[in-house]
């Protein structure tokens, strides 16, 4: 299998949230697994690590989180990836601040970049139906989803779309 991008900046440059999956081009097990190395090495505040990555990949799941998530290209994804959080495990700031949410989409970050790194497509989604997940998944009380993932190679003849228009650098950055 070849990898699409050789160079750090180039894959931050040209990773692209995909929507087109083919269906019957599954992820193998082995890059399944650099995926999910990425997030467990990612940093955590205090290292607290207060994460569980999930992944579908029978039928019979896959099913259930499409209940959850009513995009059709969603459907055709060969495998998703569910980030799960611990609230109660994370970092907290004295004034009560929870480094959850930061965790997790550090966690989340390194794993989609990993998989574009394996040529695999991924699509950040944060607009799911919570409440049937969680039964799907049957969750615990304490186990919050905060972000999942189609993973999945893009359809033949896919073309990616063109990058998002991003500010300039004297827009966003100060230096003092």
């Amino acid at each position: 299998m070849t990898k699409t991008i050789t160079n750090f900046h180039d894959l931050i440059h040209n990773r692209r949230s995909i929507r087109n999956y083919d269906p019957d081009r599954p992820v193998s097990d082995e890059i399944l697994h650099k995926i999910l190395e990425a997030g467990r090495v990612a940093p955590s505040a205090a290292n607290f690590q207060p994460w569980k990555f999930i992944v579908v990949k029978s039928k019979k799941f896959r099913k259930k989180l499409n209940q959850c998530y009513h995009q059709p290209w969603f459907h055709d994804a060969p495998a998703v990836l569910v980030v799960v959080g611990y609230p109660d495990r994370a970092w907290v700031r004295k004034d009560g601040f929870n480094a959850i949410q930061i965790d997790l989409t550090i966690a989340m970050d390194h794993m989609i970049l990993a998989a574009a790194e394996e040529g695999v497509g991924t699509c950040w989604i944060a607009a799911f139906d919570e409440t049937r997940l969680r039964k799907a998944l049957n969750l615990q009380d304490n186990e919050v989803v905060y972000c999942i993932t189609p993973l999945g190679y893009p359809r033949k003849g896919y073309k990616k779309a063109r990058g998002p228009i991003r500010k300039r650098m004297e827009e966003v950055v100060e230096f003092r």
